[in-house]
């Protein structure tokens, strides 16, 4: 994905940054290198980097959990209208077959008749599936980019006055300290947003 090899490419460039740094800062004469970092105390080489862990935040964005609710419901509604369009089907299906044995059709005909209209009425069940899954599928992913623009909007904001050179999502992060894991902190401001636009 494009997304994540920009993602890798920054991650490897701070790496390197930071190498770079503790190589040419590290010529003390007791051997041992002193950490790089700014008054505030959460810069690396000079850059000033946080994280978020993302997935914590979707799970514990209340936004998240109302339209996750929101959407259970809608996939509750489609099984039932696709489980019952299924169910009589296959009552007539069964019907079909057992009158078909039992030779309760007066011609061949008709019983090619009947066949080829469950035949219809199975793909027009199988097509409502699909179409079901996929409107599903697209209320997911609009859901997903919601929050995710949710999640860019507050943390552009937040940066404003924050200056972060950078602000990574933790699911790129192998090591980091947490104290500058930024989540609580988004988390609980989104939270506390999102609550007053529903009190509107």
């Amino acid at each position: 994905m494009k997304g994540s090899s920009i993602v890798v490419s920054v991650v490897l460039f701070v790496a390197v940054a930071v190498l770079y740094v503790l190589h040419f800062t590290g010529g003390n004469t007791d051997g041992k290198t002193s950490p790089v970092r700014s008054q505030g105390g959460d810069s690396v080489g000079g850059l000033k980097i946080a994280y978020v862990k993302a997935d914590s935040i979707i799970l514990n964005y209340e936004m998240a959990q109302d339209m996750h609710d929101e959407f259970t419901k809608k996939q509750e509604a489609y099984t039932s209208e696709y489980g019952t369009k299924r169910q009589t089907f296959e009552k007539e299906a069964a019907a079909f077959q057992e009158k078909l044995q039992r030779g309760g059709f007066l011609t061949e005909q008709r019983a090619v008749q009947e066949r080829d209209r469950l035949v219809g009425k199975e793909q027009e069940i199988v097509k409502l599936d699909q179409e079901l899954s996929a409107k599903l599928m697209e209320i997911q992913q609009g859901n997903n980019q919601k929050i995710l623009d949710n999640l860019m909007d507050y943390l552009k904001r937040y940066n404003e006055t924050a200056k972060y050179d950078f602000i990574f999502n933790s699911a790129e992060v192998l090591i980091g300290p947490e104290a500058h894991n930024l989540t609580s902190e988004v988390l609980a401001a989104m939270n506390e947003e999102y609550k007053a636009t529903k009190e509107q």
